[in-house]
């Protein structure tokens, strides 16, 4: 003989089992809405004009992009490189020089159209002419080595307000046999853009100090100064990330360096009798 509980156990399992039918053919007649696919944020670089180079201040006013001596580089792990006072830069990976601050531009330049994320193309030959370098075998390799080096560095970038941290290009891929590459820029890098944080590095201007290391960083350095302030012979020695072990020679090399920023720029720098450095633009 059945209890009171099990039939009333039955009669709830029955109306479970009627429920659930009904779900299940309400569901099959009912149409399906397609989903709708996510919408993917529109991530862009500031603007700036086809002659200028936009650059973060943090990045121009460090030593992340040093005075690197020609030979084997030295690969840092977790290093803090130098920088003016509000930015920390903590960085890993092979050091990098200013023809690979060259390389980085010209990402960023040919990316600023585009969202950041996505895949920029181009051939290695149009990039080689857009910063001004030859197109043979071996500057097709010199460039490989730039990509490797960018990609593989990891920084962390902190001015005191805003942090990125990650490679300085994502990575990317080519075609040896058309020489077609693409890569893509992480868009994270926007942390680095704030309305003040940037500057437009005129090109050309940089470009004339091809192969001069030093006048170039002095250049990028003293663009985003509106009105530079002086600074100690010694702090430009440490900022730059010279590897002169003696400041005197460093200064020698300075002097040369301040020579042709000013003849590409017109600006008027000096170094008074306190081995203070002066700018007036």
């Amino acid at each position: 003989m059945k209890k009171a509980g099990d039939t009333a156990a039955l009669a709830l399992a029955a109306k479970m089992e009627r429920l659930n039918k009904k779900i299940a053919q309400r569901a099959k007649n009912k149409p399906v809405k397609p989903l709708k696919p996510q919408e993917r944020k529109v991530i862009k670089l500031p603007v700036w004009p086809e002659f200028a180079r936009g650059v973060p201040n943090s990045i121009l006013r460090s030593a992340l992009f040093g005075i690197v001596r020609r030979g084997r580089r030295a690969y840092l792990e977790r290093k803090q490189v130098a920088a003016v006072d509000g930015i920390k830069i903590i960085f890993s990976g092979p050091q990098l020089d200013q023809a690979d601050l060259d390389v980085w531009e010209q990402c960023l330049h040919i990316s600023r159209s585009n969202n950041l994320g996505n895949k920029i193309y181009f051939t290695a030959h149009s990039f080689l002419k857009g910063i001004n370098r030859g197109t043979g075998k071996s500057q097709h390799e010199w460039l490989k080595g730039a990509f490797a080096r960018l990609s593989t560095s990891a920084v962390e970038i902190a001015d005191g307000k805003k942090a990125y941290f990650g490679a300085m290009i994502y990575g990317g891929a080519r075609d040896d046999q058309t020489g077609k590459y693409f890569i893509e820029i992480n868009p994270k890098i926007m942390a680095l853009y704030g309305h003040d944080s940037w500057t437009g590095i005129e090109f050309e201007q940089r470009l004339a100090l091809k192969s001069q290391p030093l006048a170039q960083w002095l250049h990028g350095f003293y663009s985003t100064h509106a009105k530079p302030y002086p600074y100690k012979v010694s702090t430009i020695k440490e900022l730059c990330g010279s590897e002169s072990k003696q400041l005197k020679h460093f200064k020698e090399q300075l002097k040369k360096a301040i020579a042709q920023v000013s003849g590409v720029t017109g600006w008027k720098i000096w170094i008074d009798d306190k081995d203070l450095l002066h700018v007036e633009k």
